[in-house]
């Protein structure tokens, strides 16, 4: 094309593809498609790019020195110093967990393969990807990856092939293939993996290498195209969320919508070309690297230290901030590269950068070696995160997933041999409350068993492995087996009926009926379980789901105290547990009304005080992530156990 030159309407289209990204990331919810901005940034890359590698090869003056000499002038100086400085707050916000997280992840950008690394952790969408400061990065990766094997592509086939805009454009059909195929067996791989994302770079690069043609097509076309692309754009920043399958289909809406701006936009000069050139677009448009840069992990430390979330207002002043960075870093570091202010040679430059991200990523991994260094955490900090580990054998209560055997279940208040007065039986949820067991156990002398499979919702005839109905089939049989008398059964009841609270993992029963249908199945069976145990001469304790913290909030325990802030009222409404938990806390009251031998346990009051359902208490976290209790938080279910206990020395006659 003879078009690639000077285009402010591409500086303008870099500002279209920031904007969003920026404002979904910091909550605003009219952009909750705005992360196609990143789809936008690889059409863009991908004309500009091989713009330079065709016209040079064209030329023959192609040199992969040269190339990958102006990719690390103009990537490796701002993305280091960004790196750096997540380090530093890291140092001084994040609990050791996370801190060697962060570790982890910068030796992973130092070899620009972040994308694989967060590909195998939680997905792009999930609550949890915002508390990782370097999550943005993975887009970076996925466009070095693509510009080192890229030349080496193109000069291949231009030196053998004829007719090579044919496998180019093939290649772009098979990755988009792929992608299509790919995202309905594992979403994750389909976002965060070259393979499935190279067909956007593509789209810009076949744009850059159109044989020229002198034939014009009428006005009016250029500005069709070009308005039409600004409307699928603006389509999928307004239109898309995170529940959209994405990229898959989906993400032809910003790439071809780019494309055909880039396209219409060089032919002539369209309403939607002047648009993008206006000054502030411009100007937004040439800081945007450093503003993509610098956004996320401001959100990220932001975030983290922020009580109640952050509100409208407080969000838009962090925006601002991210702005101020993303000019000085495009002012004090960008252009001095940039311009070869500093490093003027090709040489010096490509090996300073190499050298710059392998001492980055020594450090990354020196943090990941040293379990993110918790020698700097003391205090209060330390004890809420502390509270993040697996204590006092509570993954030892767990029997192994692949092959449950029930003799190496817990047992307390007597000997190995005492056949059990008491039993504990569910998932993971029942292992947490082992302090409470444990310690009334042995005070009262009771014997007591825990049995518990992670996953595994005590209700036979609702297993999704057949661990789990194995587990299950061998619990029954030992309370039959023992005449045990009281058998206490506790989940997380609601992840088995509608999956994670933000809907990013489908973990349900049913995922193809209807959710009254699902209820109305689980409603029969427990109903059945509670008749069978009963019939087997037990009296039934249904223990209520402990209230569910949102992703987050048990790092920002740690983070709040090492900043000098209050964690007291950190948590979220019982409003919000209670709407969740209506069907099944309908379920269970009605179990105990029909058979006064059924009785009810409900952690909720004695965990919201004051109608919020509170992460800390005395000085101390209850939960170990956002759905598990503490040692400590396990130990204040003790009042809820004990009529358990009471009765039991009542009908001994103690």
């Amino acid at each position: 094309m003879h078009t690639f030159g000077n285009r402010r309407d591409i500086d303008g289209l870099r500002a279209l593809a920031v904007i969003p990204v920026v404002l979904y990331h910091f909550g605003f919810g009219l952009f909750s498609g705005g992360f196609v901005g990143v789809d936008m940034f690889f059409v863009i890359s991908g004309f500009l790019i091989t713009s330079i590698i065709f016209r040079e090869i064209s030329a023959g003056r192609f040199s992969f020195v040269d190339f990958w000499a102006r990719r690390a002038r103009r990537i490796i100086p701002a993305l280091s110093v960004m790196m750096l400085a997540a380090l530093l707050v890291g140092w001084v916000l994040m609990p050791a967990n996370d801190y060697s997280q962060l570790g982890r992840a910068v030796r992973y950008q130092a070899m620009f393969a972040s994308n694989i690394l967060f590909m195998r952790q939680d997905g792009y969408f999930n609550p949890a990807s915002d508390f990782k400061p370097l999550l943005h990065t993975w887009s970076l990766s996925v466009e070095e990856q693509y510009y080192i094997l890229f030349p080496l592509l193109m000069v291949l086939l231009t030196r053998y092939l004829r007719q090579w805009r044919w496998m180019l454009f093939g290649l772009l059909v098979v990755s988009f293939a792929l992608n299509v195929w790919v995202i309905k067996r594992n979403p994750d791989e389909a976002f965060f993996l070259l393979p499935m994302r190279a067909w956007e770079l593509l789209c810009g690069a076949m744009l850059a290498v159109l044989p020229v043609s002198d034939r014009k097509m009428p006005h009016w076309m250029y500005e069709a195209v070009s308005l039409a692309g600004l409307l699928a754009v603006l389509y999928a920043i307004f239109g898309f969320d995170k529940y959209t399958l994405f990229p898959g289909w989906a993400a032809l809406f910003p790439v071809l919508g780019a494309t055909a701006m880039i396209w219409a936009n060089g032919q002539a000069s369209t309403f939607v070309g002047r648009l993008l050139s206006v000054k502030g677009m411009v100007g937004v448009g040439l800081i945007s690297y450093s503003w993509y840069l610098w956004h996320w992990p401001v959100f990220v430390y932001a975030n983290a230290v922020s009580v109640d979330g952050m509100q409208a207002l407080e969000a838009s002043g962090w925006v601002v901030l991210t702005l101020v960075l993303a000019w000085l870093s495009w002012r004090l570091v960008e252009l001095p590269f940039r311009e070869k202010r500093v490093l003027a040679e090709r040489k010096p430059v490509l090996f300073s950068g190499l050298a710059t991200l392998l001492i980055i990523g020594l450090a990354g991994q020196l943090i990941r070696t040293s379990d993110g260094v918790p020698q700097r955490i003391s205090g209060q900090a330390l004890q809420y995160a502390e509270a993040r580990d697996w204590q006092r054998g509570q993954m030892d209560c767990l029997l192994q997933r692949d092959s449950p055997d029930m003799s190496k279940i817990c047992r307390f208040g007597g000997s190995e041999q005492t056949a059990p007065v008491q039993l504990v039986w569910g998932d993971s949820h029942a292992a947490a409350l082992l302090p409470a067991i444990e310690a009334d156990a042995n005070r009262y002398g009771i014997p007591v068993w825990l049995a518990s499979l992670s996953g595994c919702l005590p209700i036979l005839g609702h297993e999704t492995r057949q661990q789990c109905q194995d587990f299950n089939q061998a619990t029954l049989q030992s309370i039959r087996e023992h005449k045990i008398r009281d058998v206490v059964l506790a989940a997380r009841w609601s992840l088995y009926l509608y999956g994670e609270e933000d809907g990013d993992m489908q973990h349900v029963l049913y995922p193809d009926d209807s959710r009254p249908v699902a209820e109305q199945e689980v409603a029969k069976d427990l109903t059945a379980m509670v008749h069978s145990l009963r019939d087997a001469g037990a009296r039934v304790w249904i223990f209520k789901e402990v209230p569910l913290q949102r992703q987050g909030t048990v790092a920002r325990l740690a983070s709040l105290a090492m900043v000098g802030r209050s964690a007291e009222r950190l948590g979220r409404p019982i409003a919000e547990h209670l709407a969740r938990q209506q069907f099944l806390n309908t379920l269970f009251t009605q179990l105990s009304q029909q058979d006064p031998n059924v009785r009810v346990l409900d952690p909720a009051p004695l965990m919201c005080p004051g109608g919020i359902c509170r992460a800390e208490f005395d000085g101390y976290s209850q939960y170990m992530d956002e759905n598990h209790l503490s040692d400590k938080g396990g130990e204040r279910m003790k009042p809820l156990l004990a009529p358990i206990y009471l009765s039991e020395n009542a009908a001994q006659g103690r």
